[in-house]
C-alpha cells in the first residue's frame, strides 16, 4: 500500500474548542493545519496538540520530530470517536489519525509501513500449505465463507480459526491480522481475512477470532474493504 493512514489520540480532552459553541470536528479526507502546542511519543506514533483554525484537536502520526511550534499539515484523516489507547490507558471521545503532508518532519518510512498493513494486496508470509479445520459453534465460518458473501454477515458476530499468516501492530490503535484456513480462493482474494484486535499474535499462530462482521469499510487513501472482522478476541 503506498499511501497513508494512521493513528492517535492522547489527552483528556481530545477536542477542546476555543469560543463557546463546538465546531464540527474535522471530516475524514480533509488535511488538518495547524500549530503544534505539545508533543508525545509513543511506539511507533507522535501524538500532538494542534492549534487549527477551529481550535485545539489532538492527533497522531507516525513517528515524527516535530517540537512544539511547529507548523504542520496531516493529510487523509480518519476521524475516530470513543477510542481507546491501551497504551495510555485512556478514552477519547473524539481523535484524528492521519499522515503528516510531505517535508514537516513526515517520516515515509513509517508512512509507507502503515499504508501496506491496509493493502488489501499486500503479501503475507509464506507459511506453507495452510489447513485449518473450520471453528465449532452457532457463528462458525470458515475464512472463505466470510469472504465470499460478506454481506449475508454484515454487523453479525462470527468465530474464524485461522492461521496468521501477516500480523502489524499498533494500526488505529489496533493490531491487524491476516487469517488464512486453506478455503476461498486466491483468484478472487477470497482465501485471506483481515481481522483487528487489541490481542497480540504472530505470524504462524493458529487462533479462532470472534468479532464482528464489517462490510465495505473506508480507512481513506482509496483503501476499502468488502469484509473486515473488527474488534476481536483471539484464543489460541
Amino acid at each position: 500500500m503506498k499511501a497513508l493512514l494512521v493513528t492517535c489520540m492522547l489527552a483528556a480532552a481530545p477536542f477542546v474548542w476555543a469560543g463557546n459553541a463546538a465546531p464540527t470536528p474535522p471530516q475524514a479526507g480533509n488535511a488538518v493545519t495547524g500549530e503544534v502546542l505539545e508533543v508525545k511519543d509513543v511506539d511507533s506514533y507522535t501524538y500532538l496538540r494542534l492549534k487549527t483554525a477551529q481550535g485545539e484537536t489532538w492527533a497522531a502520526v507516525p513517528t515524527a520530530a516535530l517540537k512544539k511550534g511547529a507548523k504542520v499539515t496531516i493529510v487523509n484523516p480518519t476521524v475516530m470517536r470513543n477510542f481507546e489507547s491501551k497504551t495510555l490507558k485512556k478514552t477519547f471521545d473524539t481523535v484524528v489519525f492521519g499522515t503528516l503532508a510531505t517535508g514537516a518532519g513526515a517520516a515515509p518510512n513509517a508512512a509507507t509501513e502503515v499504508a501496506a498493513a491496509h493493502a488489501g494486496l499486500a503479501k503475507p508470509a509464506d507459511v506453507g500449505d495452510v489447513r485449518v479445520p473450520k471453528a465449532t459453534g452457532a457463528n462458525a465460518r470458515t475464512v472463505g465463507e466470510v469472504m465470499a458473501k460478506p454481506g449475508d454477515m454484515k454487523d453479525k458476530p462470527v468465530l474464524v480459526r485461522g492461521k496468521v499468516v501477516k500480523y502489524t501492530p499498533g494500526i488505529m490503535g489496533k493490531n491487524w491480522i491476516h487469517l488464512r484456513d486453506g478455503s476461498g480462493s486466491a483468484g478472487d482474494k477470497t482465501n485471506d481475512l483481515i481481522v483487528t484486535s487489541t490481542e497480540q499474535a504472530k505470524v504462524g499462530d493458529v487462533v479462532t477470532a470472534k468479532g464482528v462482521v464489517r462490510t465495505d469499510r473506508d480507512f481513506g487513501a482509496g483503501y476499502t474493504y468488502k469484509a473486515i472482522v473488527e474488534d476481536a478476541t483471539l484464543q489460541k
